[in-house]
């Protein structure tokens, strides 16, 4: 049996997240329902603007709320990230190990300032996020540990790490690692930008192909080329042996390698879809390592991340998510 279910690598960010209306985005130019990379000062203009508004944070990151959501499941997982020497990195760390993730925090860590993700959530539950990297632009294979990557089930990676030379590189390292020891490959696309100016570094983190993609139907759709969802599926078919496309309300689309399945969606009243692609990965990766077929792993998901968008947050409570694995006992 692997020591870890999911190895996982990603940007280490700060979430703080705000509740804000339409009007502000307008006002700081900002493009609604996306990742945008901003520089520091960009980002302090924002936060200054938005000082009066509700603001929470905790350790994010896509791939992190992904080993997060499956630790808090009862999975076993273990995320490589890079973080600075003050106090969000040192936040950071502390708050994912609480979450019950095992990380590579004995790695030295570097002067600067640790990434933030500034997440604005509008009424319509929409999440709006201005990204600041900060050192986590400079994640590199130095933050891989080969031993605990090997000794895994799964490897996962964020396509966010494609807007980094260094952390592209650093996927595609662990890509192969993982391959070449029997490790399952998994990727999440993460954001329509990311598909519309960096596919061919996608196509890169991707390589001969991957064992599992996560995708959101704007995602897929542009990754293809696409005008519709059958062309999503024809391409994604080409490039990973399994995938799973995300589809809001009306649940999720999942090929197993054999047949095309249909998940239901749950009816809830939505508050804040931040983080509900990156728990729907963490619930279905949970159910694949507890030898669950492609329906039921999906099924999970779509109810993990329905509770999530009912609240706000990148994440739920660990009861929260054992109840709602109990539904699947």
């Amino acid at each position: 049996m692997a020591r870890y279910h999911v190895y996982g690598i990603g940007n280490a960010l700060v979430d703080m997240e705000y509740e804000v209306d339409p009007k502000d985005l307008e006002t700081l130019g900002i493009d609604k329902g996306v990742m945008t990379l901003v520089d520091e000062a960009k980002q302090l203009e924002i936060m200054l603007h938005l000082a009066c508004h509700h603001h929470e944070r905790a350790s994010g990151g896509s791939a992190a709320n992904t080993v997060i959501g499956l630790s808090q499941l009862g999975g076993r997982g273990y995320y490589s990230c890079k973080v600075a020497d003050d106090e969000l990195g040192h936040f950071y760390m502390r708050d994912l190990r609480e979450g019950g993730v095992d990380t590579n925090h004995h790695t030295e860590k570097e002067q600067g300032h640790t990434g933030r993700c500034v997440v604005l959530v509008t009424p319509d539950g929409d999440r709006t996020m201005c990204t600041f990297l900060g050192v986590s632009g400079n994640l590199s294979a130095n933050e891989l540990v080969e031993e605990a990557l090997r000794d895994s089930d799964w490897f996962y990676t964020e396509g966010y790490l494609v807007t980094s030379p260094a952390a592209r590189a650093a996927s595609i390292a662990a890509h192969a690692i993982a391959t070449s020891a029997g490790v399952r490959t998994a990727l999440s696309l993460s954001d329509p930008n990311m598909v519309t100016y960096f596919k061919d570094g996608l196509l890169e983190m991707i390589g001969p192909g991957v064992d599992l993609i996560f995708a959101n139907e704007s995602e897929a759709m542009g990754m293809a080329a696409a005008a519709d969802l059958d062309g999503a599926v024809a391409c994604l078919k080409t490039i990973s042996r399994a995938f799973a496309i995300t589809r809001g309300a009306q649940g999720a689309l999942v090929w197993d390698g054999q047949a095309l399945i249909e998940i239901a969606g749950n009816k809830v009243e939505v508050v804040d879809t931040v983080g509900a692609g990156d728990m729907f990965a963490g619930a279905f990766l949970y159910g694949l390592t507890q030898g669950w077929d492609h329906r039921r792993a999906g099924d999970l998901a779509s109810a993990a991340s329905a509770r999530l968008v009912t609240t706000l947050g990148p994440r739920i409570s660990r009861e929260e998510t054992q109840a709602v694995l109990k539904a699947f006992a």
